[in-house]
C-alpha cells in the first residue's frame, strides 16, 4: 500500500492511514449502496410510474395521484411534470435499452410535443386541462428549460432528430425572448406571445422577482445537456455566460450559498437560503464546466463546488436525525425534509468527495441515503413521499404525483450514483476486490 513507510512524517502517515481505514470500512457499504440504487431505480421508481401514472382515457399522464393511490382524473397537467417524465424514461432507455422504458419515453415525447409546445409563438405552455387543452399559456423560462433538458435527453437515447430540432428551437426562443441582452441572465416569464406580464413568480411560495436562482440553475442544466449533443459555438457561449453569472452574481462570495432572487440588475432581493438548491447547484455547476471542456474554468469551478458542499455539510445537515433541512428564511430554520433535496444531497456530497477526496463527504451521502430509505421511500404504495417532519415521524403533503412531484430528482440520483459509485469502486479496486 505504502512504499518507504519509514520515511513518512508520523502525523502525515496517521492521516493517510485514517483515510485508508475509512475507505476500507466503507467498501462494503458502497457495494451495498450500488445494489440498493439499482433496485430502487428499477423496482420502485420506474416501476411505479409505469404502473400508476398513464392516463389511458385522455392521453399522457395523470396530473395528480395521492399517497394512497387515489387518482384525480380531472386534475390539470403541468408542463414541468410531463417534461420530467420524458427526461426520466429517456434516460432509463439510454441506460438500460429496455423497450418498456422506450414506450414511456415515446408516450411522453408525443404528448408533450403535441400538446405543450406552442406551434405559433414557440415556447411551452405552463398548464393544460386534463383533456390536453391549454389553460395557462404563460411562457415560464423554467419550464422551457425542462423541455430542452428532456428533448435533448430523448435525442441522446433514441437519435430522433426531430427531438433535437425541437430542443434547438426552444433554445433560440429563450435566447431571443427571455435573455437580458444588457444585464445578462434570463427573465422569469412572459405572456403567450412573449409580451411582458406582471406576475412572473414560479409558484405561490416564490418571490415575484425579475430573475431567480432556480430558473438560472435549470437553464444551466438544460444547456449542459443540449451541448452534449449539439456542439454549437453560440450555445457554448451561452453556457459559459451562465457559469459566469452563477459565480459572479448568484453565489454569495462570502458564504458560498445561493442568493435566490434578484432585480434586473442582479441586486439580491432576499437573504433566504435553500440547502437543497445549494447542494444541487454544487454538482450541476461542475457538470456544466466539465461538459464545456474548459480546463481553466474547471479548476475555478472545482473549488467553488467543494466550498458550496462544505457549507451545506456544516449548516444544512440535521446532525441528530439525519437528512437535509429545507431552508432558512428570515433567520428561521425550516426543518422539514423534502424528497428532492435529499436526493440532490446524495449526489452533491458524492460529487464533493470525488472532487476533494474527503471521505466525510461520501460518508454523509451514505447517511442521507439511510434517511431516505428509512423515512421517504413508501414501502406500501411505492415511490417516495413528498417529505417528512424533521425526525421523519410524520409525512408532509399528500401527493405522490403532482405538478411538482415527479420521478426526476430521485431517478436522476440513482442514475448518477450508479455511475459515480462504479467509478469510485474502480478507482479503489484493491478495496473492492
Amino acid at each position: 500500500m505504502l512504499k518507504n513507510i519509514d520515511s513518512i512524517d508520523p502525523i502525515i502517515l496517521a492521516y493517510i492511514l485514517l483515510d485508508w481505514r475509512l475507505m476500507i470500512a466503507m467498501a462494503l457499504e458502497i457495494k451495498n449502496l450500488l445494489n440498493s440504487m439499482r433496485s430502487e431505480l428499477t423496482n420502485n421508481i420506474l416501476k411505479f410510474w409505469l404502473e400508476h401514472s398513464l392516463d389511458f382515457d385522455n392521453g399522457g399522464f395523470y396530473g395528480y395521484i395521492s399517497n394512497d393511490l387515489i387518482v384525480d382524473t380531472s386534475h390539470n397537467k403541468a408542463s414541468v411534470l410531463n417534461f420530467r417524465i420524458l427526461w426520466t424514461y429517456a434516460a432509463a432507455y439510454r441506460h438500460y435499452g429496455d423497450e418498456k422504458y422506450l414506450m414511456m419515453a415515446e408516450r411522453a415525447y408525443n404528448y408533450t410535443v403535441r400538446n405543450f409546445i406552442d406551434q405559433k409563438y414557440s415556447g411551452v405552455y405552463w398548464m393544460l386541462d386534463f383533456k390536453g387543452n391549454p389553460v395557462d399559456t404563460k411562457k415560464q423560462t423554467y419550464s422551457i428549460a425542462f423541455a430542452i433538458y428532456a428533448l435533448s435527453e430523448f435525442y441522446r437515447a433514441t437519435g430522433k432528430k426531430e427531438s433535437l430540432q425541437h430542443a434547438i428551437e426552444l433554445y433560440h426562443a429563450l435566447e431571443t425572448h427571455s435573455r437580458d441582452p444588457v444585464n445578462k441572465g434570463y427573465l422569469e416569464a412572459f405572456a403567450k406571445d412573449w409580451s411582458p406580464i406582471s406576475n412572473t413568480r414560479l409558484s405561490y411560495s416564490d418571490m415575484n422577482a425579475p430573475k431567480s436562482m432556480n430558473t438560472h440553475l435549470h437553464v444551466l442544466e438544460a444547456y449542459t445537456n443540449l451541448y452534449r449533443v449539439w456542439k454549437s459555438e453560440k450555445l457554448a457561449g451561452s453556457l459559459r455566460e451562465l457559469i459566469d453569472i452563477t459565480i459572479d452574481h448568484i453565489i454569495d462570495p462570502l458564504t458560498f450559498q445561493f442568493r435566490l432572487y434578484f432585480d434586473n440588475y442582479w441586486i439580491p432581493l432576499s437573504k433566504a437560503v435553500s440547502y437543497g438548491h445549494d447542494i444541487e447547484g454544487s454538482w450541476l455547476l461542475y457538470e456544466a464546466a466539465e461538459v464545456l471542456g474548459n480546463e481553466a474554468l474547471l479548476v475555478k469551478v472545482r473549488v467553488t463546488s467543494v466550498l458550496m458542499a462544505k457549507k451545506v455539510f456544516s449548516d444544512g445537515i440535521d446532525k441528530i436525525n439525519g437528512g437535509l433541512f429545507y431552508e432558512r428564511k428570515n433567520g428561521i430554520l425550516k426543518d422539514f425534509k423534502e424528497w428532492w433535496a435529499q436526493a440532490e444531497a446524495v449526489v452533491g456530497f458524492t460529487n464533493a468527495y470525488q472532487l476533494s477526496g474527503l471521505v466525510s463527504f461520501l460518508r454523509e451521502a451514505c447517511n442521507v441515503w439511510s434517511f431516505i430509505s428509512s423515512h421517504l421511500i413508501d414501502g406500501r404504495h411505492g415511490e417516495w413521499f413528498w417529505g417528512t417532519t424533521a425526525d421523519g415521524s410524520r409525512v408532509i403533503h399528500t401527493e405522490k404525483v403532482g405538478p411538482w412531484k415527479c420521478p426526476y430528482h430521485n431517478s436522476r440520483m440513482c442514475f448518477e450514483m450508479l455511475e459515480r459509485l462504479s467509478k469510485i469502486a474502480a478507482d479503489n479496486e484493491a478495496l473492492f476486490a
